[in-house]
């Protein structure tokens, strides 16, 4: 009797446990639900293409063109010819089978790549033979079009993301319940509705979602391995804008694993959020044509409108064609770029380069000394061929002896003397040269030298202006005092400055004492501009300015960059030679010195402020005051009348130059 008992007993407990089971397994428990559902069906990415990037004219710069990854799912694969699929991607059998062989090591249920970017052609050709090759598929993307082969510093470029760029592993799409992304699919962008209370009423359809509707946002703008994205320039600086927002496509397996077509009727896909495109401040046709000026020159070209700050040309020589840098040859020829060391095609001269600022530099100490009544416009010096300083020391000047200069004079002249003289008067104007050197670094400072003036591209340098600190640590317990640092009143020295602060300066002046922060994005409202780009003012009062524009015209009238007159236009420019040294076998070796000019025009109103930088080009006058007034003509006017310098500046080269052997030279001339 008690083993009947026990027996039926243990009948009705197996019996009880067995039925709750199936109970919680078939009613409660969706496990086996969702791993059916993610074995039956297949998700894709869905890339929006780049968004469009145009020229401050409208003119289209930078479009996209459609190319396709050919992609593998390694459990769907099954035997194929390899030898057909071979002779249509032009790769070898052993190449593959190795990359075949990685994908089965990455994921046997994750797509891989097995030939990245094929060309539209490339895709036709062998899309009609898919059938035969079971497991592999097409995967459309997009690269970049640059409509416009010119500006690829700015633009920068666009390549694939790296494992260590992804911030969330594609294999985190596995874990998540496919039922509820399918669920709550809809409320993934609420531009899919017309109100969010639609929104809100779906999400309330959604019982227990696994994840947060934001996880979904935030997956979907996840960089998948191979995705493209910006590295450098507009690209990089603003990637957020140009990607958009991937889109997803879900496909339906049969019990052999096989794509039999939508799921659905893709009534649960994804759409890809399209990007934004971009308008950039740069006048295409300005680019273009100084880019086409600084052919066989290295150096860098800076073009800003004054009053809004807007970057209207950044020149940088050697440059290179932004297309090099797309599609599957994009490796060799970076590679090519990278390696190219004397030339540095990808160094970028206008925003990296430091160079000291030479004699436009001088008009700087020219309003700092005014503005600190160390000089009046009025204030004469008289040059001796230079001016002699310190023990014995001397700075030359092609002044003859006798020389007497006011400041205008001193300007369009370059008078060395009378810079030197105005900057050690300014040192000596405080109680302590060291007190001196920080209120003379302070001006400095409010014309955006010495710091990153804070531009959108994501390169650059801060150029360097020394205060009493630096000066302190060369020569301890003050042993030093204005006469120590008076190569600082005529450029050299310890300064140095990038071409686009030197543009920046040039437009503060034209702009009588401020300026804009310099960009490259389009703002079309006055007031939304004013208020991104409000204005720096410096520490000098307007009237000051007047003075040392004059002179600045005078250097195109009579002085030192007659090359550079325009007929009915005023332009206020300054020519610089600067002096060019390199240490060599342990020598200080003089090079071919540097050619620069700034300038802006016109006087009055002024629309475009301009720096221009010719390495190892002899003098102000000779290549960079010849470049600068072309680009302003070419601006201003439209068109360039001045054939025969035009065709000198399009056709002469300095490769002579660059490539001689570095021996130094002895010449050295001040302007």
């Amino acid at each position: 009797m008690i083993r009947k008992i026990v027996l039926l007993t243990f009948i009705i407990g197996s019996s009880l446990i067995f039925i709750f089971q199936l109970i919680a397994l078939q009613l409660f428990n969706s496990d086996y639900s969702k791993r059916s559902l993610s074995n039956a069906i297949e998700k894709r990415p869905v890339y929006p293409t780049r968004g469009l990037i145009y020229d401050r004219n409208g003119a289209l710069w930078v479009a996209n063109k459609p190319v396709y990854d050919l992609m593998i799912v390694p459990e769907n694969l099954d035997a194929f010819d390899t030898l057909e699929l071979i002779s249509s991607l032009n790769i070898s059998k052993e190449e593959i089978h190795q990359k075949i062989s990685n994908a089965n090591s990455y994921s046997k249920k994750l797509p891989s790549v097995i030939v990245r970017q094929l060309s539209m052609a490339e895709t036709s050709k062998l899309q009609e033979k898919m059938w035969k090759f079971p497991g592999f598929y097409f995967q459309k993307k997009s690269t970049r079009d640059y409509i416009l082969p010119i500006g690829s510093n700015i633009l920068g470029y666009t390549s694939e993301t790296d494992q260590n760029e992804i911030k969330i592993s594609s294999s985190k799409l596995t874990e998540i319940d496919e039922i509820k992304l399918i669920e709550i699919k809809k409320v993934v962008s609420d531009s899919d509705y017309s109100s969010k209370e639609e929104n809100e009423s779906l999400k309330k359809k959604v019982t227990k979602p696994v994840f947060s509707y934001s996880l979904i946002n935030e997956l979907m703008k996840n960089y998948d391995l191979g995705e493209m994205i910006g590295r450098q320039g507009i690209e990089k600086n603003y990637e957020k804008e140009l990607r958009g927002t991937k889109g997803l496509q879900f496909f339906q397996k049969d019990r052999f694993n096989r794509i039999i077509g939508p799921y659905e009727d893709g009534k649960f896909d994804l759409d890809p959020q399209a990007p934004q495109n971009i308008t950039l401040t740069i006048d295409a046709v300005l680019q273009g044509y100084g880019e086409s000026l600084m052919i066989n020159k290295r150096g860098g070209i800076v073009a800003i409108e004054p009053k809004s700050g807007e970057v209207l040309a950044l020149v940088t020589a050697p440059s290179y064609d932004p297309n090099m840098l797309v599609g599957r040859d994009r490796s060799k020829y970076f590679n090519k770029l990278v390696k190219d060391t004397i030339a540095k095609p990808l160094f970028d001269r206008s925003l990296q380069a430091e160079y000291s600022p030479g004699s436009p530099f001088k008009t700087l100490n020219a309003l700092i000394g005014l503005q600190e009544k160390v000089i009046r416009p009025e204030t004469v010096f008289t040059c001796d061929k230079g001016h002699y300083y310190g023990r014995g020391s001397f700075m030359g000047c092609h002044n003859p002896i006798g020389t007497k200069s006011d400041l205008i004079k001193g300007i369009y002249s370059s008078c060395n003397s009378y810079f030197a003289k105005t900057f050690v008067r300014l040192i000596n104007s405080q109680s302590t040269p060291a007190e001196g050197v920080d209120l003379w670094r302070k001006h400095l400072e409010k014309f955006g030298l010495g710091n990153f003036l804070g531009y959108d591209l994501p390169i650059g340098k801060r150029g360097f202006i020394p205060g009493s600190n630096y000066y302190d640590n060369w020569y301890p317990k003050g042993s030093w005092g204005a006469t120590t640092l008076v190569s600082n009143a005529i450029g050299q020295g310890e300064i140095l400055t990038t071409p686009i602060q030197m543009a920046n300066f040039t437009a503060t002046i034209a702009n009588r004492g401020y300026f804009k922060r310099p960009h490259f994005k389009k703002v079309n409202s006055k007031k939304i501009n004013d208020s991104l780009y409000p204005k720096n003012q410096t520490l000098i009062e307007a009237k000051h300015f007047e003075t040392v524009i004059e002179g600045m015209h005078q250097v195109v009238e009579r002085g030192t960059a007659r090359i550079a007159k325009i007929k009915g236009i005023e332009v206020c420019g300054k020519t610089g030679t600067v002096e060019n040294f390199i240490r060599l076998k342990n020598e200080k070796t003089q090079l071919t010195d540097h050619s620069i000019f700034i300038a802006f025009a016109p006087k009055d109103n002024p629309k475009i402020a301009i720096a221009v930088f010719i390495e190892n080009g002899y003098w102000g006058g000779r290549w960079a005051a010849p470049i600068a007034s072309l680009m302003i003509e070419k601006y201003l006017k439209g068109e360039v009348k001045r054939d025969w310098l035009e065709n000198k500046m399009l056709n002469g080269s300095l490769m002579a130059e660059y490539d001689k052997p570095i021996l130094g030279k002895p010449f050295t001339i001040n302007d």
